[in-house]
């Protein structure tokens, strides 16, 4: 054979490795893509939207807003793109420092401006932030993360909030397009690399059924929860209790979300986010313990004694689709 025709052999054999390569590849992803469903029942309709663009902050109330991979958009205010962290770049939360649900966030065009009842009111231009500093490593449940941080200001008055020296703790944003990687994810559930979001604690978006909350306060003897002590990104109107439950997919007006897993909940739920106090009877943690335990086929208790309260949801129609209140939601 000569070399020409050896050439050629070779070329075409490489092309076919390489197509079937390509091919493999392709139904490969096909088959890790949910097929979704053709079939959707109504169930309620959509009551609130609410966005949090500082970790453990307080919320931003919204009447429409943009879904995308990282969570939900609106223009600069993004869902979960800013926390605290302390000298070391490791993240703190409200379970540690409840003052931290005491912060009133806002964002207008790029600039994110800050309140607290103690405080006098900060302004951070994102923008500038982004442009001007080079990003550095912050620690989420132990996964690194690239961030901005949001300087000197902004540390002075997140230190002086929650009674640290000066500086010791900074706010600093999301430095990626990207969802973050996502520590030990449960084997019983199916995460996929776009399903993290930026900041949270495990996906994008949260759903909770007011019904169930309203079942939840029947059960409570000397408080009442509120929705928002859940901190959900939806919340649904006209389910029965504890219907979500059930659901694999939900379509809200005709942006469809995959149900991940249930949202196990934390003593967080146990801190007014209106005064920031701890309950000191530990509720509504302690009766949702009672009752909202996962019962798993084998017995092991996966998600230790955390009850269940809402949905863990990630995105599985494009992104750049609008959801609106009083949106009818969809289940299957």
């Amino acid at each position: 054979m000569s070399f020409k025709a050896s050439y050629a052999t070779a070329a075409i054999a490489s092309a076919g490795v390489i197509g079937g390569a390509y091919a493999a590849y392709h139904l490969y992803n096909k088959l890790q893509k949910p097929k979704l469903p053709e079939e959707w029942t109504q169930v309620g309709t959509l009551k609130n939207i609410y966005v949090y663009p500082i970790k453990s902050c307080g919320p931003v109330i919204l009447n429409s807003v943009e879904c995308t991979l990282l969570g939900l958009k609106s223009g600069w205010l993004r869902d979960r793109v800013l926390m605290v962290v302390d000298d070391k770049y490791n993240f703190v939360t409200a379970r540690v420092y409840p003052d931290l649900l005491l912060v009133k966030p806002s964002v207008n065009n790029s600039i994110l401006t800050l309140k607290h009842p103690d405080m006098e009111t900060l302004s951070v231009n994102l923008a500038e932030v982004a442009a001007l500093q080079s990003p550095k490593i912050a620690s989420v449940w132990q996964v690194q993360v690239p961030v901005y941080d949001c300087g000197g200001e902004a540390a002075e008055w997140f230190s002086k909030v929650l009674g640290k020296p000066t500086s010791t703790m900074r706010l600093v944003y999301y430095a990626s397009q990207n969802c973050r990687s996502l520590r030990g994810a449960n084997s019983m559930y199916k995460f996929t690399k776009n399903d993290t979001g930026a900041l949270s604690d495990e996906v994008s978006f949260n759903l909770l059924n007011e019904a169930s909350v309203d079942d939840l306060n029947n059960r409570l003897k000397d408080c009442n929860a509120s929705h928002s002590r859940f901190r959900p990104n939806f919340v649904l109107d006209g389910a029965q209790p504890y219907d979500e439950d059930n659901w694999k997919f939900v379509k809200i007006g005709e942006n469809v979300f995959e149900v991940i897993k249930p949202c196990t909940r934390c003593v967080l739920t146990t801190i007014d986010p209106e005064t920031g106090l701890r309950d000191v009877k530990a509720e509504p943690l302690e009766t949702l313990k009672s009752y909202r335990q996962i019962q798993y086929p084998d017995g092991h208790k996966n998600e230790g004694n955390s009850p269940r309260m809402g949905l863990q949801m990630s995105l599985r129609s494009p992104p750049g689709g609008t959801i609106s209140l009083n949106d009818p939601i969809y289940v299957a």
